[in-house]
């Protein structure tokens, strides 16, 4: 590949869409954000990225060698979304196939918590891992899983990203897309959070948030409960407390399940680790079940920032681009 080669990666998620180019060398160029959600159509969604990676191309001199796509749900590389988790509505929309038709650009796609751990093994501190396990946090729960050096992959899309569809709650009232209660995606995302904190706003409870919430309830967020958190607001502290515990447990659970020598955290929650991840570090290793009973093991946060999913659809672009099946190790 040439010096002046670069990719585009495309990270689809609940509420926004997140766009970047990264380069040969490495470094990430063209950063932009777009709203995405159910509201949007298929067709809108595919003529913002059509839009976005056309402005990428004429901004930026060099050569477009291919573009990758990260979704929720499972994923068929050739074609996109098949099944979703009630995010977007890409379900069976062939939206890969689509835009490498109108950009004459080779695209591949993959799900965002595969691409998680992807983009850290091609960019971040999981270069050297074995065994280790990626968590993004946003407006659902994605994960990814790295085997012994390996990301798997089944006939069914979906190992290792459904960590949180397993069911911690069996009697919560709050019900999973999957039509299973008490999951992770609903219980430790960032959108879990603010519910509690408008559900104790609606019922009346006094917080520093009350007229905001009055005002648009939609305004109270994960940043907006950090903020009361911040301002020694006793609703947003108790709910807090609550969210960590159940990340807390959840981890627990990833632990068990894969047994990781470490664990990942990325997403706009992790700007707030500080409020979150000495707590949880404490919860998961106080409840280590693993032979030997030795050692830690230690909860930390991606350092690839707010654009870790365009990272990873970039690292799945250019192993598309060399004709690589695995991951990026060489």
């Amino acid at each position: 590949m040439g010096a002046t080669d670069y990719v585009v990666g495309v990270d689809i998620g609940g509420t926004r869409m997140k766009i970047g180019a990264v380069a040969f060398d490495q470094s990430l160029f063209g950063e932009r954000t777009l709203p995405s959600g159910y509201a949007r159509s298929p067709e809108d969604l595919l003529a913002d990225i059509e839009r976005e990676v056309a402005a990428i191309r004429r901004e930026h001199p060099g050569t477009l060698v291919a573009i990758g796509l990260g979704f929720p749900g499972a994923v068929r590389q050739d074609q996109g979304v098949v099944m979703l988790p009630g995010k977007l509505r890409l379900e069976g929309f062939p939206i890969v196939p689509r835009l490498a038709a109108s950009t004459k650009i080779p695209v591949i796609a993959d799900n965002d918590g595969r691409l998680a751990i992807l983009a850290e093994i091609a960019y971040g501190r999981a270069r050297d891992d074995l065994w280790a396990v990626a968590i993004t946090l946003g407006t659902g729960v994605g994960s990814g899983v790295l085997l012994d050096g390996h990301i798997l992959r089944d006939p069914h899309l979906q190992f290792g990203t459904q960590a949180s569809h397993i069911v911690q709650q069996s009697g919560s009232c709050r019900w999973c897309i999957t039509e299973a209660p008490g999951t992770p995606n609903i219980l430790c995302s960032a959108t879990a959070l603010a519910q509690l904190v408008r559900d104790g706003l609606q019922r009346g409870l006094p917080s520093v948030l009350t007229d905001t919430y009055h005002a648009d309830p939609h305004s109270i967020d994960f940043e907006a409960v950090i903020g009361g958190v911040e301002a020694g607001d006793p609703l947003c502290a108790r709910a807090l407390a609550a969210w960590r515990q159940e990340l807390g447990w959840f981890l627990v659970s990833v632990a068990r399940m894969y047994t990781p020598e470490i664990i990942y955290l990325s997403g706009g929650p992790t700007r707030a680790a500080a409020h979150f991840l000495p707590n949880v570090n404490e919860h998961v290793n106080t409840h280590l079940y693993r032979y030997p009973m030795t050692g830690t093991l230690p909860v930390v946060v991606s350092g690839l920032g707010e654009f870790a999913g365009v990272m990873g659809a970039a690292a799945l672009a250019w192993d598309s681009a060399k004709g690589r099946k695995s991951g990026p190790r060489g």
